[in-house]
């Protein structure tokens, strides 16, 4: 497999295990001339922009350690280009999940797992 497909799996996992946590999936893979950000999501009012990584092992450092501070500042960028087309007008609060997914299959969350960033 690509990565581009083994990419698709582990988000589309990403994506269940968010909807089996009340999470409304509104986009995979959302593109805008600044990049792209994995899932937005929705729950109790909230926009969520989540950011998925997989490590079939440890290797190469815990998934979670792979959304560095230029990755931050890119989702960030993408965030706010839909935030401005989505939520214009509205009064949306929004955050950044990130979701490590693990060769065995585990997943770690972590809700608002980094602030805005210019």
């Amino acid at each position: 497999m690509n990565k581009r497909t083994i990419g698709t799996e582990y988000e589309t996992m990403a994506a269940r295990y968010l909807c089996t946590h009340d999470y409304t999936i509104l986009a995979r893979n959302y593109r805008t001339p600044f990049g792209e950000v994995d899932l937005i999501a929705q729950k109790d009012g909230v926009l969520v922009y989540v950011e998925v990584k997989y490590r079939s092992s440890n290797d190469y450092g815990d998934p979670l350690e792979a959304v560095d501070r230029r990755k931050q500042r890119q989702i960030c960028k993408v965030a706010n280009y839909h935030y401005a087309g989505y939520a214009a007008g509205q009064e949306m609060d929004c955050r950044f999940d990130v979701i490590g997914i693990y060769g065995d299959g585990s997943i770690r969350h972590i809700p608002n797992a980094f602030y805005f960033q210019r």
